[in-house]
């Protein structure tokens, strides 16, 4: 018998990696969408860690003994500097002082608490013939806390505050 004459197995053309089967589109979209969104919550809560150091930074110079009322007064202005430093960026409130720096701590609020109320014994304190009594420090500790609470965090860059990244970079 004579061999049929059969012709060559010719193979398909090999599957090309692109594009790449929907199926990879839309694993592709998730794992994109994973890190954004792990992105956004590690800097929620490095935000949210900060403030409450921040908060705990106010508490621990509210409770310290050590201090008289005038010292006390400059570690509550250096705190209002550090936090307001970490929240806005740096040359907004670097340079301020005074009643600038008072109404800069006013706009977190709609009326002027640190510029006409309690809060300007940041500014005179060293020129006052006798420091802020108790009264007015529970006031401007009260001041401070509100004024915590109304801080978001700022901007894209991180900062330190007392080890804590906050969200300000000098």
């Amino acid at each position: 018998m004579e061999p049929l004459p059969l012709r060559d197995i010719h193979l398909p053309e090999p599957i090309s990696w692109w594009p790449p089967a929907p199926g990879w589109w839309l694993v592709a979209i998730l794992v994109l969408i994973l890190i954004t969104l792990a992105g956004y919550l590690y800097r929620r809560a490095q935000q949210r860690i900060a403030l409450q150091t921040a908060a705990k930074l106010l508490l621990a110079i509210r409770n310290n003994p050590d201090r008289d009322n005038l010292e006390t007064l400059i570690a509550l202005s250096a705190w209002l500097r550090r936090v307001a430093i970490s929240t806005t960026p740096r040359s907004d409130v670097a340079s301020l002082s005074g009643q600038d720096w008072l109404a800069f701590l006013d706009k977190s609020f709609t009326d002027a608490p640190f510029s006409q109320g309690v809060g300007q014994c940041l500014a005179n304190a060293q020129y006052r013939q006798s420091p802020p009594d108790t009264v007015e420090f529970a006031e401007l500790f009260s001041l401070c806390e509100r004024w915590l609470k109304r801080q978001k965090p700022a901007g894209n860059s991180t900062g330190l505050l007392s080890g804590v990244i906050f969200r300000n970079k000098p």
